[in-house]
């Protein structure tokens, strides 16, 4: 009897010694210092995508949700062409960015160096997949968690390989041991890296590649014409615009406090009520940013490093503490304590803002990660003034409206400057890639939203408030008043504006995608 075309191709792998599509490894046991890695030899690769769809069905993913990715490089001149792919999931890295950043622990580095995910706790927060330079986690919409390559390890611990190793027609992807520290102290430049993936030291990676010989020099990702905005993020943009405010407003009632030591005009309860606001609204917005948001709390279990748990932990603190303050004013209490009370929250207020500017301080995210995040986050605080200019017109304490007011056009005028450096610097000659891509983003796709950010910066932070002053001056507080409550709607929206471009504009590190799909993300 004939065989099978199937039967002739398993006969084929076995006599020429392919263990592609084996149920068992020939893997040795781990010895002290060594762990599982992936190795992807790129010159047998024929791009089929058999792992793809051998990893979908063996975890129960959705086709959106790729565990296992195939992306596409090209290169050379006709007839000299050259083509070239790279199936990549997690590499299993020694220094994992998602494990570091993770605010609720939910990664753990297994004794076999599997990076696994506990799906159990995920809240949904996203930050791994920010974090990872290399786009392994994706976010699950139906289970409204993050989920990500395990290597098969309930398999492994069965001698069995991973599906997507199983399933390679060409033997392209193997299961082999490394010792860590052999690894380490390599040159593993040469056997680490890939065209178009991050620098492998970034993490320490631990997938090895085999690479053709002489490949051309204009080698480019098959996707490169594909330029899609990232997620909107809109809850984020509320949240952290609310919370920048608040700490702009604390600061100035601060200063307020202050000077009344001095026999200027005190600041009351209602104006640190109002300053406190901003906050409140924008602490539980954050939540409907989660995958589980009734699970938000345990966002808080990581600081030792995510900087997402700390940011959780002192803006909560900076809410309670701007409670207690409120509190104060109510109370006959020494404006001594209360002074001393205000500066604590003040201090705790700063450092939370800063950790929220350092959770985009990551090498994955070339345009997050530039000193112009933290101006920009910090420099928003200029409302904040406005805020406090604003209720004064509408209370007893108008002889704090000039200050005030003044100190918020010079906070818009830094805020101005900030902004153009940020855009400016995306045209320095040594921007990477993706610097170059978010140009592109910001001048071909959202060039209106960008022209009406600086256009109501100027008119909310700088020529409203003159014209307040010129009133304030001329004593008609009606038209000041609403001039003033025209400054605060206009310069919120302009930061809402420049905080959306923030979000949507952001092109990650990761690996060439395909032709017709892009990165997959």
């Amino acid at each position: 009897m004939s065989k099978t075309p199937l039967e002739s191709f398993i006969d084929h792998k076995a006599d020429t010694g392919m263990q592609c599509g084996s149920y068992s490894i020939d893997v040795p046991p781990l010895k002290e210092g060594e762990q599982y890695r992936f190795h992807f030899d790129a010159v047998k690769c024929v791009g089929c995508r058999c792992c793809e769809v051998a990893c979908n069905e063996q975890n129960n993913n959705p086709a959106d949700i790729k565990w296992r990715r195939v992306g596409e490089m090209e290169g050379g001149d006709f007839p000299l062409f050259t083509q070239m792919l790279n199936s990549m999931s997690c590499n299993h890295c020694i220094d994992p960015e998602c494990m570091k950043g993770c605010p609720t622990n939910s990664y753990i580095k297994l004794d076999n160096g599997i990076v696994f995910h506990d799906d159990d706790i995920c809240i949904g927060c996203q930050y791994c997949t920010w974090n990872c330079p290399y786009q392994v986690p994706v976010f699950h919409k139906e289970r409204n968690i993050v989920t990500k390559c395990h290597m098969c390890h309930e398999r492994l611990d069965k001698g069995q390989s991973p599906a997507c190793v199983q399933a390679c027609p060409a033997g392209a992807i193997e299961i082999e041991v490394v010792n860590v520290k052999e690894w380490l102290n390599r040159d593993i430049d040469k056997e680490a890296n890939m065209l178009f993936l991050p620098d492998a030291r970034i993490t320490n990676s631990t997938t090895r590649y085999t690479l053709p010989d002489n490949l051309p020099e204009n080698m480019k990702e098959m996707d490169e014409h594909i330029l899609k905005p990232a997620h909107k993020e809109i809850p984020l943009v509320f949240m952290t615009v609310l919370t920048q405010i608040s700490l702009g407003g604390f600061f100035a009632l601060f200063l307020g406090d202050v000077m009344s030591l001095f026999g200027f005009e005190s600041t009351n309860w209602i104006m640190a009520l109002l300053v406190m606001l901003p906050v409140f609204i924008g602490l539980p917005l954050s939540a409907l940013h989660l995958g589980r948001p009734f699970l938000a709390l345990t966002a808080m279990k990581n600081i030792k490093t995510s900087w997402l748990s700390r940011e959780a932990l002192a803006l909560g603190l900076f809410a309670g503490l701007m409670s207690g303050v409120v509190a104060l004013y109510l109370f006959d209490v020494s404006q001594l304590l209360r002074l001393l009370i205000e500066l604590l929250t003040l201090g705790v207020g700063v450092y939370g803002i800063y950790a929220q500017g350092m959770i985009y301080r990551i090498k994955a995210r070339p345009s997050w990660n530039r000193i112009t995040t933290n101006y920009k986050f910090f420099g928003v605080a200029y409302i904040g003034a406005f805020l406090l200019a604003f209720i004064s017109s509408l209370s007893s304490v108008q002889e704090a409206i000039i200050p005030l007011t003044t100190m918020g056009m010079l906070g818009a005028l830094a805020q101005l400057f900030f902004s153009y450096e940020d855009i400016r610097t995306l045209d320095a000659k040594e921007s990477a890639y993706q610097l170059q891509r978010t140009k592109r983003l910001l001048n071909e796709n959202f060039s209106y939203v960008k022209k009406m950010r600086f256009v109501t910066l100027l008119l909310g932070g700088v020529l409203f408030p003159l014209l307040a002053l010129v009133f304030v001056s001329g004593t008609s507080m009606v038209m000041a008043s609403m001039i003033l409550g025209l400054t605060l709607f206009v310069s919120f929206s302009s930061e809402i504006a420049d905080r959306f471009l923030f979000y949507t504009t952001v092109v990650p590190l990761g690996m060439a995608g395909g032709f017709f799909v892009g990165k997959q993300r």
